[in-house]
């Protein structure tokens, strides 16, 4: 059963982290977590899914939500994660400097982190990937397509909802619809 933290500190000798939105826990996420739960696992050591509530692209822009905060954790502890720490995404955190986040993660003291190539943090989106890299060891997974050869995107599974093609997004949330 997945360990649950909001917003509290969470101290680990050693860990394999995933940071991300995660909204909707989809193919291409559920791809990523499952491979830090494999390494983990190989390692003898905890996986970690750090994510946030809200969503990022929620609170700024005001997108549609996928899943709730307890379907995706449900979802994540469907895929076997030992700790998920959730980011009160609000005011009060956009505020945090990239060092802060930092020096939030060397608490879990990760082996490894991943995130997606594109990932930003801190206040005005100062961190990147190299910044991570500058303190941890950082893998960028390939994005995850379909079988059409389409990535695998929240913002991908939104517009197929507003299109009514439910089946579509059902099949890329991985969900299995009672017809």
């Amino acid at each position: 059963m997945v360990q649950t933290f909001h917003g509290q500190s969470l101290t680990l000798p050693q860990s394999i982290i995933t940071i991300g939105a995660f909204d909707g826990v989809h193919k291409g996420h559920q791809s990523v977590i499952t491979h830090v739960v494999h390494e983990s696992r190989k390692r003898g050591i905890p996986s970690v899914v750090y994510t946030f509530d809200p969503p990022p692209r929620a609170y700024f822009k005001g997108a549609k939500i996928l899943t709730t905060l307890d379907e995706k954790l449900e979802r994540i502890e469907s895929l076997g994660v030992d700790y998920a720490v959730i980011a009160s995404f609000n005011k009060k955190y956009l505020k945090q400097s990239s060092s802060q986040f930092i020096n939030t993660l060397m608490s879990f003291h990760p082996e490894e982190i991943f995130v997606g190539n594109d990932f930003r943090f801190g206040n005005g989106r100062e961190g990147n990937v190299e910044t991570l890299r500058h303190f941890f060891k950082v893998n960028t997974l390939k994005p995850v397509c379909c079988e059409q050869g389409t990535v695998i995107s929240s913002t991908r599974i939104r517009k197929l909802i507003e299109q009514g093609k439910n089946f579509e997004a059902s099949n890329l949330l991985g969900l299995h619809l009672q017809l």
